[in-house]
This record gives C-alpha cells, sequence and structure tokens, in this order.
C-alpha cells in the first residue's frame, strides 16, 4: 500500500506535534516497526523544529510525506532564508553545544538527508528511511 500527503501547517510550535502525529499513525497503518516509527518521527520533529526557530516570520510551511512497502520519503518545505548547509558541516558541533545538534541527529537517524531550494524560492530538506532492508545488489557471474 502507497501512502501519499501533503499538509500545510502555521509556522509555530503547535503544528510539531500535529504534523508528527499524523505521519505516526499513516506508519503505524502500515505496521512499520516501532523502532523505525520513533526514528522517523524525531527526525521529522527536528526537520520542523528548524523551521518554527529559523523561519517564523514565514506564515506557512509545508511536509511532504510519500510511504510504500519499502521506503519513507519525507519533505519540509518553507520560505525562509534558508541556511548554508557546508559551512554548518564544515563548523561541526560538539554534544555540548546548545544548537547544531538537530542536523547531526537527522543525519544519524535517517538513510538519505539532503537540503536544497526549489525553483518556486522555498528551501527544502528532504530525508529518507528504509521500512525494509534495501534491495541488495547482485554481481553478474563474468562466465
Amino acid at each position: 500500500m502507497n501512502v501519499e500527503f501533503s499538509v500545510r501547517l502555521p509556522t509555530d510550535t503547535h503544528s510539531v506535534p500535529l504534523v508528527r502525529g499524523l505521519v505516526r499513525q499513516a506508519l503505524e497503518h502500515l505496521r512499520v516497526p516501532g523502532a523505525v516509527v520513533e526514528e522517523i518521527v524525531l527526525a521529522l520533529t527536528e526537520a520542523c523544529a528548524n523551521v518554527v526557530d529559523h523561519a517564523a516570520d514565514q506564515d506557512v510551511y509545508q511536509v511532504d510525506v510519500a510511504i510504500d512497502e519499502q521506503l519513507c520519503r519525507i519533505s519540509v518545505l518553507d520560505g525562509g532564508d534558508g541556511f548554508d548547509v557546508a559551512a554548518t558541516q564544515d563548523a561541526g558541533t560538539l554534544p555540548t553545544d546548545d544548537r547544531g545538534r538537530g542536523l547531526q541527529l537527522m543525519h544519524s537517524l535517517t538513510d538519505r538527508l539532503e537540503f536544497g531550494q526549489g525553483e518556486d524560492g522555498r528551501h527544502r530538506v528532504t530525508f529518507e528511511k528504509w521500512l525494509a532492508p534495501p534491495p541488495r545488489l547482485r554481481l553478474l557471474d563474468p562466465n
């Protein structure tokens, strides 16, 4: 079964538990293992909290969710100023730093994480998490 939905949310702290609950319900309905659900929900929380924290001057942000039997893909889009991903990664943060740990956490919880800006000018963070083991590559016998 494939599930896809998109929600536009107000850029405030009350929107984060709402979208977290929607995604959790969808994953649980599809019988995704609990540990995987928790990792996805935590990564989503970090992505949405970054928008609420850094793009608060925007009225709304958007979350796009696509789930199939093998993969969950989530994009969080906002019209804020964005940030320099390379500079953030180069600077690094220590576990004692007050800020910046969310990006490290998202990297560790997901199988793929990317940042970009669309043609419409909105900034996007997209992450993917395998729900089933990824397909294995098979080498062809050269004989």
